[in-house]
């Protein structure tokens, strides 16, 4: 599903995919057990929010402090972002292993 989302220039993300993220992150906290995966829509698509993390995983852009917050209770760990700023690709790395664990898990 990523072949449905732009590659990222320089390390960097077009607007929709910022809000992409943000519907995906807000996606996978609602994420039922036994659930199938959920999806967002991008540019008139439906996308599995495992691909959005995925396209997210080398984004260079600051993740916004608005969401920082929101990426650590999604996640359930600390967010250290040392004497640095989050990028999306940080958080991304992150949300992309938890969905894969999760679709493991929900398959056994």
């Amino acid at each position: 599903m990523t072949r449905l989302l732009p590659a990222l220039h320089e390390g960097h993300a077009p607007i929709f995919l910022h809000r992409a993220f943000e519907d995906a992150l807000e996606a996978f906290e609602s994420w039922g057990l036994k659930e199938t995966e959920p999806c967002v829509e991008v540019e008139g698509h439906r996308v599995a929010i495992s691909s959005v993390f995925g396209r997210m995983r080398t984004c260079s852009d600051i993740l916004p402090i608005r969401l920082v917050d929101f990426v650590a209770d999604a996640t359930g760990r600390e967010v250290d972002i040392g004497d640095g700023d989050l990028t999306y690709a940080q958080a991304a790395i992150v949300l992309r292993a938890m969905c894969v664990e999760r679709l493991k898990a929900d398959a056994a």
